[in-house]
């Protein structure tokens, strides 16, 4: 017998037939389709035929007596896995805002976390450590818009444009108090940026008071963003380019420079004040010393006066006529023995002059 004859016996005896009463106690394949003699091809499919052995093999599996217990396990299953989808990470830059049923029920923090599966609630993540920019006026060199045109506490105008970083504080009221942040935050900060610097002269925007600007327009939007409750953080504001605009830049210049004439001109004026306020300190305390000599001097001779009078008087004599003749043109005459009168020169009491030296003279 040949080994792929499959018509006659096998070593176990004969092969099965397709009746399910006699085929040992095993179940027929219902979607196996029924062999026929060799050489000859099978039979068409019955589609009804095969849809009720589907069937009846379906009843029969979960219309016996594990039909609770399978349904039970299969729903078990089913539940746990949809319970082990609340499970959700939290990274360490970010925050969890669940929601139940669209409504916000709280607020997680990085980690592992679990909420109720959805449709019941959500979770959306947040980061909250990442800095974000927001440009207020334009780049530098590109079209001059109207929010960068500014007006100054002295009544002048400034072309400024500046940078705002933020980040977010509570991801909670980020997600559901706003709906564009970076419009509101952009709307804040121009307005915060005119306030102060209306307040502000044109000067020190200019050159060193930048700082001072840039400090007080922080504070004011961090102020209005906490009223308007949204969650935003303002790290810092950064003044990129402040500057007069073109079409009055050469007048600006012209009032600059008047400015500073007016201001050396003061700077002048003050000084020479200063000066003459000096000398005349000078003068005072050099008038009040010397009679403060004078005095102490006088009442050292009054002591020796009310000691010896005689003396003083001649000693005071001599002394002032040294004081007086000292400084003048003196003759002496001896009128020993001269009978006539004695006439003297009309230049001899003239000052004297020095001669004016003469040019090429040895020195």
């Amino acid at each position: 017998m040949p080994w792929n004859d499959n018509a006659g016996p096998g070593p176990w005896g004969s092969p099965p037939s397709g009746d399910d009463k006699n085929d040992g106690g095993r179940k027929s394949d219902p979607t196996r389709r029924p062999s026929g003699p060799p050489g000859v091809p099978p039979p068409p499919i019955d589609v009804n035929d095969l849809v009720e052995r589907v069937s009846a093999r379906l009843r029969e599996t979960f219309g016996g007596p594990g039909r609770g217990k399978a349904i039970a396990l299969g729903a078990s299953a089913v539940v746990g896995l949809w319970l082990l989808s609340g499970t959700y990470v939290v990274q360490p830059n970010q925050q969890g805002v669940v929601t139940t049923f669209g409504a916000y029920s709280r607020t997680s923090d990085p980690g592992l976390r679990y909420r109720l599966p959805w449709p019941i609630e959500t979770v959306e993540r947040v980061p909250v450590t990442s800095i974000q920019t927001l440009d207020v006026g334009g780049v530098p060199g590109a079209e001059v818009p109207a929010e960068r045109l500014m007006l100054t506490g002295d009544e002048n105008i400034v072309d400024l444009s500046f940078t705002v970083q933020w980040s977010v504080s509570d991801a909670g009221k980020f997600v559901f108090n706003v709906r564009e942040p970076n419009g509101v935050i952009k709307d804040v900060a121009e307005s915060a940026m005119r306030e102060v610097v209306g307040k502000t002269p044109l000067t020190p925007i200019l050159t060193n008071g930048r700082g001072q600007v840039e400090t007080q327009t922080r504070a004011l939007m961090q102020q209005t963003l906490d009223r308007y409750n949204i969650g935003v953080r303002i790290e810092g504001v950064r003044i990129q380019v402040a500057t007069t605009p073109g079409p009055v830049l050469d007048a600006f210049r012209d009032v600059q420079r008047a400015a500073q004439n007016a201001q050396s001109a003061a700077n002048i004026a003050r000084g020479e004040a200063a000066q003459v306020i000096q000398q005349a300190k000078g003068y005072r305390e050099q008038v009040v010393r010397e009679a403060a000599g004078d005095a102490a001097r006088f009442n050292q001779v009054y002591e020796q006066y009310k000691l010896a009078p005689g003396v003083t008087r001649e000693r005071l004599y001599i002394e002032t006529m040294q004081r007086v003749l000292a400084k003048s043109n003196k003759v002496i005459v001896d009128s020993k023995g001269a009978n006539a009168p004695v006439i003297l020169p009309s230049d001899t009491f003239r000052p004297r002059v020095a001669p004016a030296p003469v040019e090429g003279a040895a020195r």
